[in-house]
């Protein structure tokens, strides 16, 4: 069975293409996108806010001081 459904597929397609265009913006800081998996990481958090199936995030470790 697929990972990701087809919406998936589509959203991360048009962020790759907003940024090979130059178009991608960053969330609050609202900077250029450059970077190829940060592109890739936008589309899917699109996704996944209109609904389409995609895997949960890995949830980070976190670090004891020491």
């Amino acid at each position: 069975m697929a990972r990701y459904s087809k919406k998936a597929g589509q959203e991360v397609k048009k962020a790759m293409h907003e940024r090979k265009r130059g178009t991608l913006k960053s969330g609050k800081s609202n900077k250029r996108v450059t970077n190829r998996k940060q592109a890739i990481a936008i589309g899917l958090s699109k996704a996944r806010k209109s609904g389409a199936k995609v895997p949960r995030k890995k949830s980070t470790r976190s670090r004891r001081s020491r």
